[in-house]
């Protein structure tokens, strides 16, 4: 099904195989995720939205330049098998070689860190069952949720690779602050995620 998000009252829906959609991602414009059978058009960011997610990509790109780390803008999708489902987040970063799907170029299974920044219509679905998705990739340990209408920015990490339900929660609420991203081993400030960015 392809779900139009112009409102919730206002869903139009069609269905389509996973080949079928893969062929439509590859020339539409928009972009949409796939949840096992069903599509729904992502909406639109705004200048705040985009901006943060710029600042992220440039900061930590800048950090992480002589490491490891891969950083991938939203360009590339997220490919979760449990699921059955593709998505696109604001940024996330591998550790090492990308791990694609199959045959597939544009297709990831091994985040470690994924960013969203927060939109009114998609905050419920980043917090709830696209995070518990996510969460079912083994090498993912770390969640940043920024909000793009006020500095706060709730960040969530897996110290136990061997178990996925203890994750830590923290609040990020004050510019003046740092986030520590363990699992990168960096630190960025709450001025550099949203530099430029006028409450």
């Amino acid at each position: 099904m392809v779900f139009t998000q112009s409102s919730p009252s206002d869903v139009i829906a069609t269905r389509l195989t996973l080949d079928e959609y893969r062929a439509m991602e590859e020339t539409n414009p928009e972009r949409h995720e796939y949840r096992n059978g069903e599509v729904i058009t992502m909406s639109g960011g705004s200048e705040a939205h985009s901006a943060i997610a710029s600042n992220l990509l440039i900061y930590l790109g800048f950090l992480l330049r002589d490491s490891d780390f891969r950083l991938y803008n939203s360009d590339l999708r997220v490919w979760i098998p449990e699921y059955q489902c593709g998505t696109y987040t604001d940024l996330m970063v591998v550790n090492g070689e990308p791990e694609l799907n199959g045959i597939r170029n544009d297709e990831i299974l091994n985040p470690i860190l994924i960013v969203e920044v927060l939109s009114p219509s998609t905050e419920a679905y980043d917090r709830g069952d696209k995070f518990r998705k996510y969460r079912s990739l083994t090498s993912f340990c770390e969640y940043l949720l920024v909000s793009q209408t006020e500095p706060y920015i709730e960040q969530y990490h897996n110290f136990d690779r061997n178990s996925n339900d203890r994750w830590l929660w923290q609040v990020h609420s004050n510019l003046k602050q740092t986030i520590v991203l363990h699992s990168l081993n960096v630190e960025i400030p709450m001025t550099e995620i949203y530099r430029r960015i006028n409450f």
